[in-house]
């Protein structure tokens, strides 16, 4: 159940994080992180590790997304 969880919070962080691709959006990925990184606690919790793992490529995503714009843009 858990697990189930955090991939429907994973989701909900994708969709944040795809349109923060676009330039000057890339502050919607600091608002993506507190979701991804409570989609990665849940996910810990579970007996299962896809949720856990799929929020940690949403997350992987939005840092280098992140990195490369600056951090702001």
């Amino acid at each position: 159940m858990l697990n189930l969880v955090s991939i429907l919070i994973g989701i909900i962080s994708l969709v944040i994080v795809i349109p923060a691709q676009i330039p000057l959006l890339g502050w919607a990925n600091w608002i993506a992180l507190p979701f991804i990184v409570i989609g990665v606690v849940i996910g810990q919790l579970s007996s299962s590790d896809g949720g856990r793992n799929f929020c940690l490529i949403v997350g992987l995503i939005a840092a280098v997304r992140l990195m490369l714009g600056g951090g702001i843009f």
